[in-house]
């Protein structure tokens, strides 16, 4: 669905992903506009699916989550029923952050977060690999973390 935003509305947009507690009122304000109007604007984006909801972002390290690992996986088969069962059980798995199919050489690949080396140990030899329709796995260590945003570049793209 394409959707037709203001400029108000991509104001609302970007200040609501920096901080999604900021008032209506607050919001109202730095776009000029009455508060009235900007909750309107903010309903409509939730119901049109615009805004998926409004969550706390956690910082994995002070919650002592310090592993981080890209893996690209190659499935046994492509076949329709083998893609539909790895996604289905692979949605089952809270360390599994985010998941993609690929083009190119992988199938797959998953952002994972475990607490240290051992955990990711134990995921990968207990969960990925026992899973029948997982042929080929890699796993890439982030060492550094650069940059991690949730923020949509709307400026640039909007």
């Amino acid at each position: 669905m394409t959707y037709s935003l203001t400029k108000q509305d991509v104001g609302i947009l970007r200040l609501l992903q920096r901080d999604a507690t900021t008032s209506t009122a607050a919001i109202a304000e730095k776009i000029n506009i009455s508060q009235s109007p900007c909750w309107r604007r903010i309903n409509r984006m939730e119901q049109d699916g615009l805004i998926r909801g409004r969550v706390a972002l956690l910082d994995r390290t002070a919650l002592g989550m310090d592993v981080v690992v890209f893996a690209t996986i190659n499935l046994t088969s492509t076949g329709r029923q083998n893609l539909i069962e790895f996604e289905r059980e692979i949605v089952g798995h809270p360390e599994v952050i985010e998941c993609y199919t690929m083009t190119g050489i992988w199938d797959y690949m998953l952002k994972i977060v475990t607490r240290d080396i051992r955990h990711y140990e134990a995921f990968v030899r207990n969960t990925l690999t026992a899973s029948p329709s997982i042929r080929e796995l890699h796993s890439h260590m982030a060492v550094t973390e650069i940059k991690n945003t949730t923020e949509l570049p709307l400026d640039s793209q909007l």
